[in-house]
């Protein structure tokens, strides 16, 4: 009879961890990302973990939510489709909030406002010190980025578009582009970190297009959506946002 009852509640207290750990339990969030935008998103060569501002603040406002968090690494032209198949849940990826793309995703608040600069090789600043210099020019731009859009509208200009931005500073340093258009930060962050190719390059004075980035769902998804936001405005109030920002931007 004491075997039975010291079974019983055995039983009963597995029972009730099961229940708990269960309770405990929470979904998770993927997050699609194009991890080549620094400071924004990319993969860490010494910890092989994907870094940058939009991962660490997607994992925060996740965390606030309610979710655990899986980066989902692909091509930046990729992310739309694949947040509208339901491959992924959300889009942390530098995506700046336009009226086009409104068309297919739901935005949450804007987290970041960024705008469009250029990158030259320091021989040519001369020549070409105003957005307006870019006419007939050869520029090379990220596929699927504002920067890409705005080259193509430049007049006379020759566009090369290329998967990640690596690739576009490439192909300014082997002469056969005469620009980079890319969003701002990502290009300082560049010449930053890449001291070397830095010597030879320099960055424009001028923004154009000032724009305002902010996480995508998929079209209609209001319950996440208003999760995102509500976690968004929770961190900003608290004053975890700020640190966020300074650690990627602070000068």
């Amino acid at each position: 009879m004491m075997f039975k009852k010291v079974f019983a509640a055995a039983a009963s207290a597995l029972a009730i961890a099961a229940f708990a750990g269960n309770a405990m339990a929470r979904d998770t969030l993927r997050v699609g990302t194009e991890p080549t935008f620094a400071p924004f998103e990319f993969l860490d060569t010494k910890t092989q973990e994907f870094s940058g501002f939009d991962i660490d603040l997607i994992k925060a406002v996740a965390d606030k939510a309610g979710y655990d968090v899986k980066v989902m690494n692909m091509g930046f032209d990729a992310l739309i489709p694949a947040l509208s198949a339901g491959t992924i849940d959300v889009i942390a990826s530098g995506i700046s909030i336009t009226e086009e793309r409104q068309k297919k995703v739901d935005f949450t608040s804007p987290y970041y406002q960024s705008g469009l600069s250029y990158l030259v090789r320091k021989a040519d600043a001369e020549k070409i010190k105003t957005f307006a210099d870019l006419k007939g020019k050869t520029l090379a731009v990220q596929i699927g980025t504002t920067g890409a859009a705005y080259a193509k509208n430049v007049e006379g200009a020759r566009v090369s578009a290329f998967n990640t931005t690596s690739e576009a500073f490439m192909d300014l340093n082997v002469k056969n582009a005469d620009a980079v258009v890319l969003d701002r930060p990502v290009l300082a962050y560049f010449l930053k970190t890449k001291p070397r190719v830095a010597k030879n390059l320099q960055l424009s004075t001028e923004i154009a297009d000032a724009e305002h980035f902010g996480f995508a769902v998929k079209k209609g998804n209001a319950e996440l959506l208003q999760k995102l936001n509500a976690a968004l405005e929770e961190l900003k109030k608290s004053g975890e946002f700020a640190k966020i920002e300074d650690k990627w931007f602070a000068k």
